[in-house]
């Protein structure tokens, strides 16, 4: 899928507000990809409406869920759109929403589903994305409980949103900003996880083209069995962990930028981070496809991934934990007090951490088009 399928247009300003695109500054565009989190922070969350009390996670630079306190249980809540992916596009967004409804322990219950397709779109496109969304939906256990679909002027190819919502106990209500110094980075699976299924499946020919063999593109390909969280999430929501974080766009470095910065704006302390890059796990056919697409496996869209930090103590038993349930998992590196976010390479060569910027799918996508 094309980065930019809708080309929108700039929307009307709001009452008080000049009128015209403004990222950084008059006239400025925005980039391609997820909005890098400066702007995130000057342009969005600034203009979230009257606060509620209901509302006990609201949204916040690297938090993909909101939580609301109805009585009773939580209502979690998180909403992402399928934009890198031609293929499975219905089955890919259902399981990348209850992942982040999973990864805050909550059990997803249902979902709701929008789908917005070109003119003269076929009745059979539309078949496909529901059959897909229906088998995510009884793999992960929830009911498609409503959305929308309609044919719409302007679109070039199906565009595919969910919300999914999920509930939990306010106990059991684990944000992403819970991360605490001492604590074990862990890594569930593999880096680029989805990436590699979405280039397998998209990109098939031109990967054949830079000699990427057939066996290694259908791996790759099945990769997408691996793309829910929900099992693994709620292993770690019942033994202990501090915070979980979902992989997705800005891969296995970009989801530990954010979880660390989600732990500054919820604790207000310095909490720093130290990854150590040659642990973090990849799986041989990422590897070739990267190489192939010229991109770092580890700023690759990565759902099917999930990042926990757990004390030492519950994270040799979360490990454990995960191994018996079959499910691979790593170390990767340590939450730290000291504020700075570090990265360290082969050779023990040290570098700054930085923020995720556009996925490396984007880059890969332009290569092999």
């Amino acid at each position: 899928m094309n980065q930019d399928p809708t080309r929108p247009q700039p929307a009307a300003a709001a009452p008080g507000q000049p009128a015209g695109p403004r990222a950084g500054g008059p006239g400025e565009l925005l980039p391609g990809g997820k909005l890098p989190a400066a702007l995130l922070k000057k342009l969005v969350l600034p203009r979230t409406g009257m606060q509620r009390r209901e509302v006990v996670l609201a949204a916040a630079p690297g938090e993909d869920a909101a939580a609301l306190d109805l009585g009773g249980d939580l209502l979690v809540a998180a909403s992402d759109p399928i934009t890198g992916a031609g293929h499975h596009a219905g089955w890919l967004v259902v399981h990348v929403n209850c992942n982040d409804v999973a990864a805050t322990g909550a059990e997803p219950v249902a979902v709701l589903l929008t789908i917005l397709l070109p003119p003269g779109a076929p009745q059979a496109m539309l078949e496909e994305l529901m059959a897909g969304a229906h088998a995510a939906a009884r793999e992960v256990g929830c009911q498609i409980a409503g959305g929308h679909t309609e044919v719409t002027p302007g679109l070039a190819q199906p565009l595919v949103v969910a919300t999914a919502l999920g509930r939990t106990p306010p106990s059991g209500l684990m944000p992403s900003g819970g991360a605490r110094p001492g604590d074990v980075l862990l890594l569930t699976k593999w880096a680029g996880l989805e990436g590699t299924a979405i280039l397998a499946a998209d990109c098939r020919q031109a990967l054949r083209d830079r000699g990427v063999a057939e066996p290694v593109l259908e791996a790759a390909a099945g990769l997408g069995r691996w793309l829910s969280i929900v099992p693994e999430a709620r292993v770690a929501a019942r033994r202990g962990a501090h915070a979980m974080h979902d992989v997705t766009e800005g891969g296995v470095l970009g989801a530990v930028w954010e979880m660390i910065a989600a732990a500054r704006q919820a604790q207000g302390e310095p909490v720093g981070c130290v990854v150590e890059t040659d642990a973090i796990p990849v799986r041989d056919e990422t590897r070739v496809i990267c190489a192939a697409a010229g991109i770092d496996p580890l700023r690759l869209i990565g759902s099917g991934a999930l990042l926990v930090a757990a004390p030492p103590a519950r994270a040799a038993e979360l490990q454990a934990a995960w191994q018996e349930a079959g499910i691979p998992t790593a170390a990767i590196g340590r939450v730290t007090g000291d504020g700075r976010l570090r990265r360290v390479g082969p050779g023990g060569q040290e570098g700054e951490l930085e923020p995720p910027g556009t996925d490396a799918l984007w880059a890969a996508r332009a290569r092999l088009s």
